[in-house]
């Protein structure tokens, strides 16, 4: 979307989801879910020359959707800009341990953020106890999106 429709979106946000394009159908789908888009070049399906600012999260035991597809958004998103990047690890209050790697633009500002959940399955992270497929133990992805979006604000906003 964020590609698609940059007057709209400022920036994209993903949790365990696939890459735009990864499926045409259901059966696709199913197929894209497990493994991956495997058709080719990962920023096709856009057209975008220029990074989509993206924000990811994927646990990295997710057995619904592959965290193969975390790192297809991440690509697709990038659409081969030449970006800077940084690992830092940490572990959130309720003990989960994650991976975020961000990737930066020339004047330092952060276009692409992803996040790895370790032994995490396929749930909603610091999402609320009561609900399904929530992990209310990891790091607040709601929180994290909406501080990335912030920082991604059209200048006429």
């Amino acid at each position: 979307m964020g590609a698609t429709y940059p007057d709209i979106f400022a920036a994209d946000g993903v949790h365990s989801g696939l890459a735009c394009g990864a499926a045409s159908d259901i059966p696709s789908a199913f197929t894209a879910m497990r493994q991956g888009d495997s058709r080719g070049n990962p920023y096709r399906q856009t057209g975008s020359s220029r990074p989509v600012p993206t924000i990811v999260f994927h646990g990295d035991r997710d057995t619904t959707v592959s965290p193969v597809n975390g790192d297809q958004v991440i690509a697709q998103a990038k659409a081969g800009a030449d970006l800077t990047r940084t690992v830092d690890s940490g572990q959130s209050l309720g003990g989960i341990k994650f991976t975020c790697v961000t990737e930066k633009d020339q004047g330092g500002r952060t276009v692409l953020e992803h996040w790895t959940l370790h032994g995490c399955g396929h749930a909603w992270s610091g999402g609320s106890a009561e609900g399904s497929y929530t992990e209310p133990r990891g790091p607040d992805a709601s929180r994290e999106m909406v501080r990335f979006f912030l920082s991604h604000r059209s200048s006429d906003a």
